[in-house]
């Protein structure tokens, strides 16, 4: 009896597998849908940390940023008088996301305005005690400034982000070309300090003081720099007293200015309050370290030092804030490809040349036109390895424009004039920067305008190794001056008759391997070439003859290929 109600309890009941299968089933699925869940939320809160290691990155970024741009803020002020929104405002603008918005210049604006602040009112109590303000010949503009100064604080915010953060980018970068171009500021002292105006400097001032007091809300700079050059050049104020009337105005505008900002956007205070106290913080810092510095070097050590400054600074901002626009087109991609490799090509014809004068010692009149030769074969190379006329031009034009602050620097070094030899100072610079212009000119002309660069290569190529010639023979052995009512009296005979004869050889050759014309018309045009570039070359004075001998070629063979061909 056990013995079957044990055998009855064990059996199993129809379907009792199924039914545990289906359970067990259900359980399993239980457990991995818990555990996917379970891994789904891991991934949700590491997401959510990445996320706020993100945002705290970017948080400690716009920080340094904002550090970077006091700081360079401070330096211009320290060195140049500069207002802190020349370097503060492209900076904040364009490397600062919480700037970004449509009125992220004009609160950029506002904060470069405070930062000047401080610096404005030590610097003029400073000059105020040595006796170094003269408001009797500023009065006028301290009025015009200060009047102008809300107007154009309301101006800009009805202007938005795009025209003044672009305005103020363009701005940066004019600045910095200029103190390049002229670093010393320094004015002689033309009237005694505290003459009256006349009614041309009333006129000079009321003109200046609307203009620069309205620039000076609309753009957020002080107007120290603008100030400064109207006071020295215009109204004949000595730098001392210019600088300190300038700094003392400067004080008031940007207090005025910030005010007018924050009152007509009070989100400045409310929202960057903490942006603000840190570039006023390091702006100070950086503007009495540089200031220290400015007082122990020479006026144009600082205008160069605030000229590189602000140009690399003014390019590199217009760079990333246009980068989408410019590398978008065809020509940016066409510019790079001819500037790389006429960069590599002159790089290393100059650094060949280079050591070769410091292995063998050549003679310094003989290294001088072995670095012509690199010069003017430069439109050659553009035309023969560039990707099309606008961006050959365009690589000439921006080799120029870099290479001519970069000799202007070079100049004050001693190794410099021991390598070049210069008949007058600045000579070397003067001349690359009009060959470059002259034969981006000619490019545009010759290979755009005519489709006919066989007369851009025939015509540099007589005058670049027709000069060599010229220097060569004529030198030492040009004993018969030239006499001719038009011709340079220290040029000779035998120095223009070598002159004729390489650049009659240059132009053959040219003309023979990718000119049109037979070998007799060759001959014959060359010749003429030749003639045209003996007797402009003789006319020209002054290293003139850089721009005149290679434009009268290319006038000469132009014509000749309207009737000949």
């Amino acid at each position: 009896m056990c013995r079957i109600r044990l055998s009855v309890c064990s059996a199993r009941l129809p379907g009792e597998n199924r039914l545990n299968n289906h359970i067990r089933n259900i359980c399993g699925c239980s457990f991995l849908l818990r555990l996917t869940t379970d891994r789904y939320l891991l991934y949700i809160e590491a997401a959510k940390i990445a996320c706020f290691l993100f945002r705290l990155e970017r948080v400690y970024m716009e920080y340094f940023w904002y550090i970077i741009a006091s700081v360079g803020a401070g330096i211009g002020t320290g060195l140049a008088g500069l207002s802190a929104a020349t370097v503060m405002v492209p900076i904040l603008i364009v490397l600062c996301p919480s700037f970004a918005g449509e009125t992220g210049a004009y609160q950029a604006t506002a904060i470069a305005l405070a930062s000047d602040i401080l610096g404005s009112a030590v610097t003029s109590y400073t000059y105020y005690r040595n006796h170094n303000i003269d408001l009797k010949r500023g009065w006028i503009m301290f009025v015009c400034i200060i009047t102008m100064c809300t107007i154009g604080s309301y101006a800009a915010f009805l202007a938005g982000n795009v025209v003044l953060g672009s305005f103020t980018l363009f701005l940066t970068l004019a600045i910095g070309i200029r103190f390049l171009i002229s670093p010393d500021t320094s004015r002689k002292e033309t009237v005694s300090k505290g003459e009256k105006l006349d009614w041309k400097g009333v006129i000079i001032s009321l003109f200046f003081g609307l203009t620069i007091g309205f620039g000076t809300g609309f753009v957020g700079t002080g107007g120290g720099m603008m100030m400064l050059v109207v006071f020295t050049a215009f109204l004949g104020m000595n730098l001392k007293s210019a600088v300190g009337t300038s700094t003392f105005i400067m004080t008031f505008t940007a207090f005025i200015a910030s005010i007018s900002h924050i009152l007509i956007h009070p989100a400045i205070i409310l929202e960057k309050w903490h942006v603000m106290l840190v570039c006023i913080i390091f702006a100070t810092i950086a503007s009495l370290v540089s200031a220290r510095f400015a007082n122990r070097v020479s006026n144009r050590t600082v205008g160069l030092a605030t000229g590189a400054v602000l140009t690399v600074l003014g390019a590199a901002m217009i760079l990333l804030n246009y980068r989408e626009v410019i590398f978008s087109h065809p020509l940016t991609m066409e510019v790079l490809i001819t500037f790389r490799r006429y960069f590599t090509y002159i790089i290393s014809f100059a650094a060949a040349l280079i050591i070769t004068q410091g292995i063998f010692r050549l003679p310094k009149n003989i290294f001088r036109k072995l670095l012509h030769v690199a010069a003017f074969t430069s439109s050659i190379f553009v035309v023969l390895h560039g990707t099309g006329w606008l961006a050959e031009t365009l690589t000439l034009l921006i080799f120029a424009a870099v290479v001519y602050p970069a000799l202007k620097i070079a100049e004050n070094w001693s190794r410099f004039s021991a390598l070049f030899v210069e008949k007058k100072p600045g000579e070397i610079r003067s001349s690359l920067l009009l060959l470059f212009v002259s034969e981006a000119v000619l490019v545009a002309f010759c290979v755009g305008f005519l489709k006919k660069p066989y007369i851009l290569i025939a015509a540099v190529s007589a005058w670049g190794l027709g000069d060599i010639a010229a220097a060569w023979v004529g030198r030492p052995f040009g004993k018969h001056k030239i006499r001719l009512w038009f011709a340079d009296p220290l040029k000779s005979w035998e120095g223009s008759a070598a002159m004729a004869a390489v650049a009659v050889a240059a132009c053959l050759v040219t003309l023979l391997a990718v000119s049109p014309y037979t070998p007799l018309q060759a001959v014959m045009i060359s010749i003429v070439v030749g003639i045209v570039s003996s007797l402009s070359e003789m006319a020209s004075k002054g290293g003139l003859d850089t721009v005149i001998v290679p434009v009268c070629n290319t006038l000469v063979l132009w014509l000749i290929s309207l009737v000949s061909l």
